[in-house]
């Protein structure tokens, strides 16, 4: 079975739970903070991959590390290393971390852009294409890709809105190209 799908089995598991416990927003904000230190930490994982280290060294050391997180969060993460899955405790975050955005109808999308846009521009294309994929809001990030000319290009999950200036001279090129061949 691969990685992603029992990334995605443990991330499931703990959403049902933090569904009936009412803890779905603590979770996030715990795993938030996980993906940041395991990301700016190698040492961590490093040492919950060490096979010089008991399961038991491995599990002291996380309750004493997380001791302020939730009780189910470190039991997560001791059931991880008990079961040799640490190399999926930081999809396994993505995956709760998307389920809550879709829960709440938010999408992630990246917008490439000549310059980094400000905020209100930001907002001002979250509100204009979240409906368009028939979500609440998107999480932008913003791109700058000084190639596409000017205007943007947004693409959210598999689907591109393509308002670049580049785009649009590729669109040309193809209308011009095929009315030539006829």
């Amino acid at each position: 079975m691969s990685q992603s799908i029992i990334a995605h089995r443990y991330a499931d598991a703990l959403f049902q739970l933090g569904q009936e416990r009412s803890k779905l927003e603590k979770f996030e904000t715990e795993l938030q903070t996980l993906k940041e230190v395991f990301r700016s930490s190698e040492e961590i994982i490093s040492f919950l991959k060490h096979p010089r280290f008991s399961i038991d060294q491995k599990k002291t050391m996380i309750a004493e590390s997380f001791q302020s997180f939730s009780e189910e969060i470190v039991n997560l993460l001791k059931l991880l290393v008990e079961r040799h899955r640490e190399d999926i405790i930081l999809d396994m975050i993505q995956d709760y971390i998307r389920m809550m955005n879709d829960a709440k109808g938010i999408a992630d999308a990246d917008v490439y852009s000549v310059r980094q846009l400000s905020e209100a521009e930001k907002q001002r294309i979250s509100e204009s294409f979240a409906p368009k994929v028939g979500k609440q809001s998107l999480n932008l990030t913003n791109i700058v890709d000084p190639s596409i000319i000017g205007g943007i290009r947004l693409r959210v999950g598999n689907r591109i809105f393509d308002g670049s200036v580049s785009g649009k001279l590729r669109r040309i090129e193809r209308k011009l190209l095929s009315t030539n061949n006829r």
